[in-house]
């Protein structure tokens, strides 16, 4: 794999929206904490674009992403927001400007697409983490600490979750392997396509907002028919926030329904992790190699290597 270079205290940091846009005061307020700690801002063209809910045309999107990867000055890329829309902007990414000038890429939710095609196709370590819109309420440190230790370039970083968010272990177990994932609908979407995500080998990690569910055991039985199951090493699920019922009850929680789907898998299975859309959100390095050891109750996920170049 190909590691971006660290980022350090004097860095100087892109913000782009590669999907919807961003209202202009939440992107100066939360902007503000990172200039606030010292790090240089540059704003994207795709900022003060408008194109209904999107940040610019899916043109105009691309571009700005290759501008941002081919700013010698930008040493880290960090997404203001998702939303939708990268499914438009990926057939217009030129990979090989990203390939030759390689950085952190940093953000979840819509820009799943965005880092697991990025890292597929190019071979550079992308980050599953937060955006500008993680600290529209209020600052986080939990996220922004786990963030700096990533990208700073620790190793062996154990991922505990905070007191109020407790992890649930669904199968007990053991595994390593490099670490694939994000947003579930995203990674459905993208079966079948130039863009579907190889699991083989890996530790996967899904999250997802706002569902009903009949819709979450929907996509994970597709995932299933799919055989995106069938050689992973183990599965994470993050906080699965916002899950919806019918008037006619469905019977069973996400856990249930994971356990329902996935419980034969002879893997490690672990619930209510710290990612996705809730207040606490690790940063997770794609393709780095990732222990869960659900012995370990204080810290169940280790990220084992270094995620950039030091």
């Amino acid at each position: 794999m190909i590691k971006p270079k660290a980022l350090h205290k004097n860095s100087t940091i892109g913000i782009i929206s590669p999907s919807f846009w961003l209202d202009e005061e939440i992107l100066l307020s939360t902007s503000k904490y990172f200039s606030d700690l010292g790090y240089k801002i540059v704003f994207g063209k795709s900022n003060k674009l408008k194109w209904g809910p999107f940040a610019g045309t899916p043109q105009e999107r691309a571009d700005d992403i290759h501008c941002m990867f081919e700013d010698s000055k930008i040493d880290a890329i960090i997404c203001a927001r998702g939303g939708y829309g990268a499914n438009r902007v990926l057939p217009l990414l030129d990979y090989g400007i990203i390939a030759e000038n390689p950085k952190i890429f940093v953000g979840y939710s819509d820009i799943t697409a965005f880092l697991t095609s990025i890292t597929q196709k190019t071979n550079l370590v992308t980050f599953h983490g937060p955006m500008l819109t993680t600290y529209k309420e209020s600052w986080i440190e939990y996220n922004y600490g786990l963030m700096q230790r990533v990208l700073f370039g620790e190793k062996f970083i154990k991922l505990f979750s905070p007191n109020d968010l407790e992890q649930k272990i669904l199968k007990e177990g053991k595994a390593i392997g490099p670490l694939w994932g994000g947003n579930m609908c995203l990674l459905t979407n993208r079966l079948g396509s130039a863009e579907e995500l190889n699991t083989n080998g890996s530790i996967l990690f899904l999250e997802d907002i706002d569902e009903y569910l009949y819709s979450f055991e929907r996509m994970l039985v597709q995932m299933r028919n799919a055989r995106m199951f069938d050689n992973i090493k183990g599965l994470i699920f993050g906080e699965l926030k916002d899950m919806k019922d019918q008037e006619i009850k469905f019977g069973r929680n996400t856990d249930e329904i994971i356990l329902d789907i996935c419980g034969d898998l002879n893997i490690p299975i672990i619930s209510n992790f710290p990612c996705g859309h809730g207040k606490f959100q690790s940063t997770l390095p794609i393709s780095v190699t990732t222990e869960i050891d659900t012995t370990n109750k204080e810290a169940m996920v280790t990220i084992i290597d270094n995620a950039v170049e030091i």
